[in-house]
């Protein structure tokens, strides 16, 4: 049998691969994190038809003569280059913006994806599309997280609290009138403050005119309670006392304050203390950071999220739903912070999309057509010679 025969062949079935690989890549444009493959060739063993032969004596040497035997597919390599951004206004979507990979638990097995679809469950994991719980750190009550080996699914606790604060400082903004004289009525501010169960109370300042721009300050509604001191204010207006009036343990800042005529808009302008709060939201930062916000104004992490890298990425095996497993030529994953060196940082509210390039695509499509038609000719071509072959009988 002709050697031409086996060679079309060959040839086919590796433009038949290339094809595919095509196909897939060209099906796969719209994919979240997809990455395209890339068809390398190589020629086969060649059959060696004369020797080559060393140079003497008066003689030159001759070169060895081969007959190739057809090509094979050497290699399917992933192209892990990043893809376009697209914006989703989505808080749970993420975008790496650099080198890394997601880590993600799906039925006991550590996967790898560059695409950062995630969703909410029913238990406040943060899971793919296809159910796998995205990895990362947990924060302790405090806020704090110890990022390192070790990540976990995250969850996001529903029943999550912000521990209540009790009230140390308040301050006190606004004008006190500085025309007020002594016998006219007092002002009275109140604002509310809490104990280190989250008890609220009311804390009741009075400030009674003393003269030439003076005001003394009790505590109480009435005037009737523990002085505080005095408040006081120069010709321009300006404070010329104490910044500090303390009541029941809360010190009140008062340097805020001014005491130009006419105005009397002097108000609690805020106070440190806080009643314990529930979980209400979250958002993620550039570095993976999950901050809850609480109901009752406090924000702090509740996790951080974990991303892997790898030192030949594309040793890495496709395993499906745009996601890869590690490999014994891709090397173990190094884990670590996104924004940390060697990992980019992350970009809430968009996705990563495909790296398929339509243009290149194309033109391997064409080039694989052209490719599988002229190894057919080639198959076509050697069964006519075959055919003067058997007609030589007749």
């Amino acid at each position: 049998m002709l050697r031409s025969l086996n060679t079309g062949v060959s040839g086919m079935s590796a433009h038949q691969q290339m094809l595919d690989v095509t196909a897939n890549n060209i099906a796969n444009v719209n994919t979240t994190g997809f990455k395209a493959g890339t068809v390398t060739f190589q020629d086969t063993l060649s059959q060696m038809t004369q020797n080559a032969g060393a140079p003497g004596t008066g003689l030159g040497g001759t070169n060895p003569a081969q007959v190739g035997l057809g090509v094979r597919t050497a290699a399917v390599t992933t192209d892990h280059g990043i893809g376009a951004m697209m914006n989703t206004g989505k808080a749970t979507d993420l975008m790496i913006g650099g080198e890394g990979y997601f880590v993600v638990s799906k039925g006991g097995e550590q996967l790898f994806t560059r695409a950062g679809s995630f969703n909410l469950d029913a238990a406040g994991n943060l899971v793919t599309p296809d159910g796998a719980q995205l990895n990362g750190w947990i924060a302790d009550a405090a806020g704090n997280v110890q990022a390192g080996a070790g990540a976990q699914p995250l969850t996001i606790d529903a029943m999550a609290t912000a521990p209540a604060r009790a009230t140390t400082a308040a301050q006190l903004g606004g004008n006190l009138p500085g025309d007020a004289q002594a016998g006219d009525d007092a002002l009275v501010r109140e604002v509310t403050v809490y104990n280190n169960l989250g008890i609220a109370s009311q804390l009741t300042l009075t400030f009674t005119p003393a003269g030439n721009r003076s005001w003394n300050v009790t505590q109480g509604t009435d005037g009737s309670g523990p002085a505080l001191g005095t408040v006081s204010f120069d010709e321009n207006g300006q404070l010329t006392s104490g910044d500090t009036l303390t009541a029941d343990g809360v010190a009140v800042n008062v340097s805020a304050l001014t005491g130009y005529a006419g105005m009397q808009t002097a108000t609690f302008t805020g106070q440190d203390g806080a009643a314990a709060g529930t979980i209400v939201g979250f958002s993620i930062a550039q570095d993976g950071t999950i901050n809850g916000t609480f109901s009752n104004g406090d924000m702090r992490a509740v996790g951080q999220v974990a991303i892997a890298s790898f030192d030949n990425p594309a040793g890495l095996e496709k395993v499906g739903s745009s996601a890869f497993r590690a490999t014994v030529n891709s090397g173990v994953p190094t884990l670590g912070a996104p924004g940390d060196d060697g990992f980019g940082a992350l970009a809430a509210g968009t996705l990563e999309g495909s790296n398929t390039d339509l243009s290149k695509e194309f033109t391997n499509l064409i080039m694989a057509q052209r490719g599988f038609q002229a190894s057919a000719r080639i198959v076509t071509t050697s069964d006519e010679v075959l055919s003067e072959l058997t007609n030589l009988k007749r």
